[in-house]
């Protein structure tokens, strides 16, 4: 028989589904009304009068007036909020900073606003109730859900409360949640990773665990944690586990590892949030697309990726993207950023209603022979190849080796195994007739004598979180970069004697 709580989440989950569907039917029209109220209350700060916000009639005039930016471009302007400054990039003074790890920057502080905060949350729980609507499901409500995440523990910068997206996030489970949730405070505040998941799995063998939600990489990693120290599977430990929230990585090569651990198949939802909005989730938890979402704050501009790097390259408005083609993503949002690059890629899947699937990265990618291999293509290809030849993966990155001491150059693939496949030469090659199945620069490299073939390094085991240990980012919202166009992670990794052996 169903809970009170259950019974009131359907009623719920209903409303919010006929909501969804006026989102989906008018993405457009919310689209043009977001670009108006986005520059209209940003008129007034330093940055809208900076760029002639007063002068912007329609999305051609914006992108006159606004040009694309990244963190660097964009960071005189958190300094002065940082020193005291009011209304420069939004109205008054952030709500939060969240606080993420750069590249190039060093630490970022993403600006998050009265206005934009809600729709961080209104997006996670309207996915839940989307899929309760959907499935039918409400008996994950019954027991315990964990989300492993950041500390919620804020340090102040500037006077603003300022720490990871999922550690603000933390602030606002909802009340009719709050019992259900798991870690505990004083568990969740551990700065030490390892140590912090020691004590969350002593909380949850003693809880009725219905749900758990975090990036694909780290809650395998506590799974393996978990089966160590009973010697069961998950779904022995917890046979209510029946739904798995993520987000992060792409959930695909992790999938098949993930469900053996499991040792059933409970339902998937994917999210797409990030510090500067929540993007997309996945409506349908029997579809692998996410539904972007049009309506929260957010007004979205797309840059073809073959065009990424120009000068002046074409910028295009939700009504003019295509299905099947890769854009840089660029979000103008309440909380002040404008023309803000944020780093993904994204392809479009459906135009009606307007669903996406997370590509890449700008960064992540390799052609250092003008092979432009993204990160879908990688993924797929260890996918397919795991899937064909049965083989289970923890970890993999991609780099390039250019200027190798014998031979011709390739690309060079660092995996971690679950269990060592009997024929690691069959696997390499199975990997490399993927990646030219999907990539015809890059068959073309091969099958011209430029490149060889892929070539297999064996990674040591839980010689991925070595790595990541090593850079201060073992755990929480970190994560391996699939593929990058330079070899900074793969000479870490042989510094470190973390590679086992290489097949060739």
């Amino acid at each position: 028989m169903k809970t009170w709580k259950e019974i009131g989440a359907g009623i719920y989950a209903k409303l919010i589904a006929g909501k969804y569907e006026s989102i989906r039917n008018n993405a457009e029209q919310h689209q043009a009304d977001w670009l108006k109220k986005i520059v209209r209350q940003g008129a007034p700060t330093v940055f809208g009068k900076e760029h002639g916000f007063n002068g912007i009639y329609n999305y051609e005039t914006f992108k006159n007036h606004v040009p694309l930016q990244t963190y660097e471009d964009i960071k005189p302007y958190i300094e002065r909020i940082i020193n005291g400054e009011y209304n420069v990039l939004w109205p008054g003074r952030p709500m939060y900073f969240a606080k993420t790890s750069g590249t190039t920057s060093g630490v970022k502080y993403i600006p998050i606003s009265k206005e934009s905060m809600p729709y961080h949350i209104q997006a996670a729980r309207d996915m839940l109730l989307l899929y309760i609507h959907r499935s039918g499901n409400t008996s994950f409500l019954r027991g315990k859900m964990i989300f492993l995440q950041g500390s919620p523990a804020l340090e102040k910068v500037g006077g603003i409360p300022t720490g990871r997206l999922s550690g603000i996030a933390a602030h606002f489970v909802p009340k009719y949640l709050q019992k259900n949730r798991l870690p505990s405070w004083e568990t969740n505040i551990i700065e030490d990773w390892e140590t912090k998941v020691e004590k969350i799995i002593e909380e949850v063998l003693r809880e009725d665990m219905t749900l758990f939600s975090g990036i694909p990489s780290w809650i395998q990693h506590f799974f393996e944690k978990m089966i160590e120290k009973t010697g069961k599977k998950i779904g022995e430990i917890f046979p209510n586990f029946s739904l798995f929230v993520h987000g992060g990585v792409n959930f695909e090569p992790y999938r098949k590892t993930f469900y053996d651990l499991v040792g059933k198949k409970p339902d998937t939802l994917e999210t797409y949030p990030a510090s500067e909005g929540f993007i997309a989730f996945q409506d349908d938890y029997k579809k692998n697309d996410l539904l972007l979402l049009t309506n929260h704050g957010i007004f979205y501009e797309f840059v073809p990726l073959e065009e990424w790097g120009k000068e002046n390259p074409t910028r295009l408005s939700l009504s003019e993207v295509e299905t099947g083609k890769d854009y840089a993503l660029v979000l103008n949002t309440n909380a002040g950023l404008y023309g803000y690059v944020i780093g993904d890629t994204v392809r479009f899947t459906s135009l009606q209603p307007y669903k996406i699937i997370v590509s890449g990265r700008v960064k992540h990618y390799i052609s250092a022979f003008g092979e432009h291999v993204i990160a879908k293509e990688v993924e797929t290809a260890m996918k397919e190849a795991t899937d064909e030849l049965n083989i289970k993966v923890k970890e993999f990155s991609v780099a390039p080796e250019i200027t190798p001491g014998e031979g011709l150059p390739y690309h060079e693939w660092l995996v971690e195994f679950e269990e060592m496949p009997e024929n690691l030469r069959a696997f390499i090659r199975l990997i490399d007739r993927k990646m030219q199945e999907q990539n015809i620069y890059y068959k073309d490299l091969v099958q011209g004598g430029i490149l060889r073939p892929a070539v297999l390094s064996v990674v040591k085991k839980d010689g991925f979180n070595a790595y990541m240990a090593s850079e201060g980012k073992l755990g929480g919202q970190n994560k391996i970069p699939k593929l990058k166009n330079d070899r900074s992670l793969a000479e870490k990794m042989y510094k470190l004697n973390l590679i086992e052996k290489m097949v060739k």
